[in-house]
C-alpha cells in the first residue's frame, strides 16, 4: 500500500470514519435501546384502508411491525381526515410511522430537468426557498394530524427542520430520517448527516455488508437497509443476507418495497384496493425474512411490539 493512500486513510480514521470498508464483517457492538439488533419497516402505507390491511395482515402472521412509511406519493394526495385516520391507527397498533411529504421536486413547474438523463444526476433535492417554504408546510399540516416522523431527503430542508426543533416550532420530539433518494452510501456521509440532526439513515439499495459495516462504525443512528427493493432501483432480493446484515449494521431496520418502480406504483390515482392487496405481500416477505432470522441467526433480536423508543403519532 503506498504512503499516500496511508496517509489519507490515517486521516480518515482521525475523523472518526474508516478508512477501510468493513471486510472482515465484525459484530457492530450497537444496538436498540431495549438491546435488539434489527426491526421491520414496511414502506407504502399510502391511505387509510393501506394502514389496516397491513395491521390487520401483520396481525394474521404474527409479523410485528414496527416503522410504516406513509403516503410514498405524498401526503398533500391524501386529505386531513384521511392523515388522521391513518395517525390514530398507527398509535393504537404502537407503530412509529414515518411520513412522506410534497411539495418535491417532481412536483415544480421545472421538474423537466428531473426527467433528463443528465438532469437527473444533479439530484432530487429542492429547487429555491419558495419550494423548500411549501415542503416544510406540508411537513407542519402533518405535525398538525398528529404524525411525528418524516422522511427527509435534502440537507438543507434537514439543516432548517432541526433548527425549527431546536427552538421549538415543531415539536422536539420530531425526528427525521434521511431517504435514499439522498444519495449517501460511505460512512463519511452518514457522518454528515447524522451531525445534521437525522434520526435515521436509508443508504442506497445496493451497498454491501462491508460498506454498512464501516457506515456502522462512524454512526449510531439506526441504519433502514432494503432487504427487497423495487426493480427500477435493482430488484435484489436480500433475505439470506439479513443476519449478517443485522450483525455488521445493528441497530438497523429491514426495509421492505418490492414492485415494478416507485414512480409507477405511488402514483396517487391507483386504487386503494390495489394497495391494500400489495401491502399484504409486504407483510409476506417481510414474514419470510422474520422466518430465515428465526433459522440462521437466532442470536439476532428484534423487538417486541411498541418499544419504548419509538415515536409515536399524536392524532
Amino acid at each position: 500500500m503506498s504512503d499516500r493512500l496511508n496517509q489519507i486513510r490515517d486521516f480518515m480514521e482521525k475523523q472518526g470514519i474508516p478508512g477501510r470498508d468493513g471486510y472482515e464483517l465484525a459484530p457492530s457492538g450497537k444496538a436498540f435501546p431495549d438491546g435488539a439488533n434489527f426491526r421491520i419497516e414496511i414502506a407504502g402505507v399510502e391511505r387509510a384502508s393501506t394502514m389496516e390491511a397491513m395491521i390487520k395482515e401483520a396481525d394474521r402472521r404474527n409479523v410485528v411491525v414496527h416503522r410504516a412509511i406513509a403516503a410514498v406519493g405524498g401526503a398533500t394526495f391524501c386529505d386531513f381526515e384521511e392523515l388522521k385516520a391513518m395517525a390514530q391507527m398507527a398509535k393504537e397498533a404502537k407503530i412509529e410511522t414515518i411520513l412522506t411529504v410534497g411539495h418535491r421536486k417532481g412536483w415544480d413547474t421545472g421538474a423537466s430537468e428531473l426527467k433528463t438523463r443528465e438532469g437527473g444526476m444533479q439530484g432530487f433535492r429542492l429547487r429555491g426557498s419558495d419550494n423548500i417554504s411549501f415542503h416544510i408546510a406540508d411537513i407542519m399540516r402533518g405535525i398538525d394530524a398528529g404524525f411525528r416522523g418524516f422522511l427527509v431527503y435534502d440537507e438543507g430542508v434537514l439543516f432548517i427542520l432541526n433548527k425549527m426543533r431546536e427552538e421549538g416550532l415543531i415539536p422536539k420530539e420530531t425526528i427525521f430520517k434521511f431517504s435514499v433518494f439522498g444519495g449517501y452510501c460511505s460512512a463519511a456521509g452518514a457522518k454528515v448527516i447524522e451531525s445534521m440532526g437525522a434520526n435515521s439513515m436509508n443508504p442506497i439499495s445496493d451497498v454491501s455488508r462491508p460498506i454498512l459495516s464501516s457506515i456502522r462504525q462512524a454512526i449510531n443512528i439506526p441504519l433502514d437497509v432494503y432487504t427487497i427493493v423495487v426493480n427500477s432501483f435493482g430488484g435484489s432480493f436480500r433475505a439470506y443476507e439479513a443476519p449478517e446484515i443485522a450483525k455488521v449494521a445493528s441497530p438497523c431496520y429491514f426495509k421492505f418495497e418490492p414492485g415494478t418502480a416507485e414512480d409507477e406504483i405511488y402514483m396517487p390515482w391507483i386504487a386503494e384496493e390495489w394497495h391494500e392487496n400489495f401491502i399484504k405481500e409486504k407483510v409476506k416477505i417481510a414474514s419470510i425474512v422474520m422466518e430465515i432470522m428465526d433459522k440462521h441467526a437466532p442470536e439476532m433480536k428484534t423487538s417486541l411490539q411498541g418499544p419504548d423508543d419509538l415515536v409515536l403519532t399524536t392524532p
